[in-house]
């Protein structure tokens, strides 16, 4: 479904909680589509062809049309909760309410919402959108007790910081980078949130350790993220997150190369 309500093959329809659903052909029972008309989500002119080459050094195995995949990364890795890990080393935030908790994020642009609502539904997790006042979308998943794990790895009281054990996997990465990666020329940057240092930190270790050391960008120089540069890095990252998402503009996710 595209923002604009009109749902395109393949793509799963949106929700807004507390709307009845209306029948469809083939669509799921509780699927409604978009009231609200949000710019289309960028396409590129074709999609990527030929087969990609890991960063040096990287352990690799075999896939599919030769391609060689990276050990942790999102093509060779089956999608689980634990993944969402990856929302909450950026902008996510998760909160709990008895034996439940909740993970949203706050996205600047409406492909973010497509492939991320697309990334929840794979893993079971049932999620809305609303707009906010500032012309973002606010991606909220239901409470459920599929998130109490990660609530109570990342919570300490009121206070959200990651584990000491966190890591980050391909598929950790690719929904970090969906929900606040930005291209740059020669670089990408990974908005980060919060305002403990600690936390951020903490991310930051978890990114030397997979390979992709970066520096961090202080909030008063348009941070807090990470910004990763260097061809090796840049390489490392893209086969790490995996193929663009549909939805994602080319100029929005890193190359395959």
């Amino acid at each position: 479904m595209s923002l604009s309500g009109e749902r395109r093959p393949g793509q799963p329809q949106l929700r807004r909680p507390g709307r009845p659903p209306p029948p469809g052909p083939g669509d799921a029972p509780e699927a409604v589509p978009l009231p609200v008309a949000f710019p289309e989500p960028e396409r590129s002119a074709h999609d990527r062809v030929g087969a990609a080459t890991t960063a040096a050094g990287a352990p690799i195995a075999a896939g599919p049309a030769g391609r060689q995949l990276v050990f942790f990364g999102a093509d060779t890795a089956e999608p689980s909760v634990a993944d969402l890990a990856g929302l909450l080393a950026g902008p996510g935030e998760v909160v709990r309410m008895g034996g439940t908790a909740r993970l949203s994020v706050v996205v600047d642009a409406g492909w973010r919402v497509h492939v991320l609502v697309a990334e929840l539904a794979q893993r079971g997790v049932p999620a809305s959108w609303e707009p906010t006042e500032d012309a973002r979308h606010t991606v909220r998943t239901a409470y459920t007790r599929m998130l109490l794990p990660l609530a109570a790895a990342w919570l300490r009281g009121a206070t959200q910081r990651p584990p000491t054990t966190f890591h980050l996997t391909g598929r950790r990465l690719r929904l970090w980078l969906a929900a606040a990666g930005v291209a740059e020329p020669s670089a990408f940057l990974l908005r980060l949130g919060g305002t403990d240092p600690d936390r951020w930190a903490t991310v930051g270790a978890a990114l030397d350790a997979a390979g992709l050391a970066g520096r961090l960008v202080e909030p008063g120089e348009g941070g807090p993220a990470y910004r990763i540069t260097g061809r090796r890095r840049l390489a490392r990252l893209a086969e790490l997150v995996g193929d663009r998402p549909a939805a994602a503009p080319a100029t929005a996710w890193p190359p395959r190369t």
